[in-house]
C-alpha cells in the first residue's frame, strides 16, 4: 500500500514538471525569438522567423548599429531618459508609499482605512479609463517632462506597493516603535532609522517590481511627453520606420534585445528578495 502510495506520488510530481517544462518553454519562446531575429538580415526575419542565424542570414552587429544610428533621434538620449524616468519613479514610489503604508497601519483611523481601500481599488482601475483624462492633467499642470512624469507614475504605482507594506508594517510589533519614542525618536526619525530598516525586503521586492513596469512602459510615456523631443527606449523603437512604414524587424529585434537585456539580469539577480518581499508583505494585511 505504501509503495503504491509512493509510485503514484512519484507520477504525480513527474507529470506537474512536464507540465511546467511546457509552460516554461511557451514562455522563453517570444525571447529566443528575439535573440535569434536580432542577429538575421531584414528579410530573413519575416520568411525564417525560428531558423538560426547561419550563413547569409548572418547580420552580425548590424542590426544594433542600424538601430542606434536610425533617424534623427540618438539613441543614447533615449537610454537616459528611460534611466531617469524609471530611478526618479522608484525611489519616488518607495519613499512616498513606504510612508503612508506605516501611517495607515499605525494609525487606525476611518480616514486611513478608506485611503487604504482607496489605493487597494486604483489597482484593479484599467489604465485605458482615465488615459485621455490623465494626458490633459499633465499637460496642464506640467507633469509632461522625464523629470516631472515620476509624479504620474507614484500615482499608478501607489496601490500595490501601499498594499504590500501596510501588510507587512502589521507584521512589526508596535513594542519596537514605542522603545524608540522612550529613547526621544520623533517620527521621522523613527521611521528611517526603525521602520526602514526593518522594511528592506519588501522595499527591495516593490522596487524590482516599479523598476520592471516603469523601463517597459509605453503607453504612459507616449501620452504624457512630448515625443519629439523626449524618447524612451520602446518609443524609440516604436519609430524605427522607413519611408512608406517599412519597419526593419532585424533592427528592431535588436534593440529590443539590448532593452531586455538589463531587465533580464537585474530580475534574475533580484529574484529571491521578490519571493521574500511578497511572502512577508501578505500577512495580517
Amino acid at each position: 500500500m505504501k509503495k503504491n502510495t509512493l509510485n503514484a506520488e512519484k507520477r504525480r510530481k513527474t507529470i506537474l514538471s512536464v507540465v511546467l517544462a511546457i509552460i516554461c518553454v511557451i514562455y522563453v519562446l517570444p525571447v529566443a525569438a528575439v535573440v535569434i531575429n536580432s542577429f538575421k538580415l531584414n528579410t530573413f526575419v519575416k520568411t525564417d522567423t525560428f531558423a538560426l542565424p547561419t550563413g547569409e542570414m548572418w547580420a552580425g552587429v548590424q542590426n544594433f548599429v542600424k538601430g542606434m544610428t536610425f533617424g534623427n533621434y540618438p539613441f543614447y538620449k533615449s537610454v537616459l531618459y528611460s534611466v531617469v524616468i524609471t530611478l526618479l519613479s522608484t525611489f519616488l514610489i518607495l519613499l512616498c508609499t513606504s510612508m503612508a503604508g506605516w501611517y495607515i497601519a499605525r494609525v487606525n483611523s476611518a480616514f486611513c482605512k478608506l485611503i487604504y481601500f482607496l489605493c487597494v481599488f486604483s489597482m484593479v482601475v484599467p489604465f485605458q479609463m482615465v488615459m485621455f483624462t490623465l494626458s490633459k492633467t499633465a499637460d496642464k499642470l506640467h507633469l509632461n517632462t522625464p523629470w516631472t512624469i515620476p509624479v504620474v507614475y507614484l500615482g499608478f504605482g501607489a496601490g500595490l506597493a501601499i498594499f504590500m507594506f501596510v501588510g507587512f508594517v502589521k507584521s512589526i510589533p508596535h513594542e519596537i516603535e514605542e522603545a524608540a519614542a522612550i529613547d526621544g525618536c520623533g517620527p521621522l526619525r523613527t521611521f528611517f532609522c526603525v521602520v526602514v530598516p526593518m522594511l528592506k525586503p519588501t522595499m527591495i521586492s516593490v522596487g524590482i517590481l516599479e523598476i520592471m513596469w516603469v523601463w517597459n512602459d509605453y503607453l504612459l510615456p507616449v501620452l504624457v511627453l512630448d515625443i519629439n523631443e523626449y524618447r524612451t527606449i520602446p518609443i524609440h523603437i516604436q519609430y524605427l520606420k522607413g519611408s512608406y512604414g517599412t519597419v526593419d524587424l532585424g533592427a528592431t529585434m535588436a534593440l529590443i534585445l539590448l532593452s531586455i537585456i538589463p531587465v533580464i539580469i537585474f530580475y534574475l539577480t533580484c529574484q529571491k528578495h521578490i519571493i521574500k518581499g511578497v511572502a512577508a508583505g501578505a500577512v495580517k494585511g
